[in-house]
């Protein structure tokens, strides 16, 4: 398969035309969002979906998130919507945020992973919407990148890991947020906090109140235990170089990771820390803004794949805030290992 690279703008409707057709038709087409480039297949097709699993190498365990252009779309995608949904929608949709309710009988199987809920987000991104509305379907679309692999930023990204694999890819641009939409589950007792993301805990609280946070947000999920969202897995936005989180101050990190130098070896830190440094440094973001460091995060992961990383040490983001999210792609990109300085 030839996959074909499209640099459009939101207006360029002869040719979302044509990109619409490809989903409408079964194909699968890379797409940019302001999170990551999502792999977008029709959601309502069944055996349209199961090529993004084999297009990703993912396991058939782990739900997709379904991207409507309108929020009238999610009447026919769930059994209800309750006020809480409305009321979130309201504040951040469309944006960064993934609601999960009781699924309809128009979800197929091979989207919810059998499960009984469906997850609904309205992107942010123009273009993305834009093809959302040419396809005249709602699409199906998580990370466009192999399994277990760090999330693609740009349609470069996309294009090394899903060459031969997709019908298409469209070039949007650097993805604004760099992490995966926050999901939240209304499908609970009470909301829970799945995977978090821009929209944080302390906005979701502002809407709904109390919101639990899932244990597997900072803790692995147990042998056997099916993931209720995207991004739960043990290992996961991993490059090929073995990653350990280094928690503790500079200095100590500093020095912990100067112990271990080699060519071999990499420190994924904060900009402005490398010359203390003695070995090659990569800037994730600014210590004290959270946004820069998902912003950069999956594009410094990705970038130690080229230069023949053995061990990167990352230095261990504060949780507060989109920190917490920050925090829980490189937990899963570490395996959860942490070494305490």
């Amino acid at each position: 398969m030839q996959t074909r690279l499209y640099q459009i703008t939101p207006d360029n409707t002869i040719v979302l035309q044509e990109i619409g057709a490809i989903l409408r038709s079964g194909g699968l087409v890379g797409i940019p969002t302001e999170t990551v480039y999502g792999l977008a297949a029709n959601a309502l097709d069944g055996p349209a979906v199961a090529k993004i699993f084999w297009a990703k190498g993912r396991p058939q365990d782990n739900p997709l998130i379904v991207h409507i252009s309108e929020f009238s779309q999610i009447y026919t995608l769930v059994r209800e919507v309750p006020s809480q949904a409305v009321a979130l929608a309201r504040a951040y949709w469309p944006g960064p945020l993934t609601i999960i309710l009781p699924k309809s009988p128009s979800i197929p199987d091979e989207v919810s992973a059998g499960l009984d809920t469906v997850a609904v987000r309205m992107p942010s991104h123009p273009l993305a919407r834009a093809i959302i509305r040419a396809a005249g379907v709602v699409l199906a679309a998580p990370s466009a990148n192999l399994s277990g692999s760090p999330s693609p930023t740009t349609a470069q990204h996309v294009l090394d890991d899903m060459a031969g694999r997709i019908d298409a890819v469209v070039d949007g641009g650097p993805c604004e947020v760099g992490v995966e939409s926050t999901v939240v589950t209304l499908a609970a007792e009470r909301p829970r906090l799945l995977r978090p993301g821009g929209i944080t805990l302390e906005k979701l609280r502002a809407i709904l109140g109390e919101v639990d946070v899932d244990r597997a947000v900072e803790e692995q999920l147990a042998a056997g235990e099916k993931a209720s969202s995207p991004g739960m897995k043990y290992k996961h936005y991993a490059p090929k170089a073995h990653v350990v989180i280094v928690r503790g101050p500079f200095s100590r990190y500093a020095e912990y990771v100067n112990a271990h130098a080699g060519a071999d070896i990499a420190a994924l830190c904060y900009e402005g820390e490398e010359a203390a440094l003695q070995v090659r440094a990569f800037p994730c973001g600014r210590r004290d803004d959270p946004s820069s460091q998902a912003q950069h995060l999956f594009d410094t992961l990705r970038a130690l794949d080229g230069m023949k990383i053995k061990t990167a040490y990352a230095r261990c983001p504060e949780k507060d805030g989109v920190g917490l999210a920050v925090y829980n792609r490189l937990l899963r990109a570490a395996a959860f290992e942490i070494v305490d300085v």
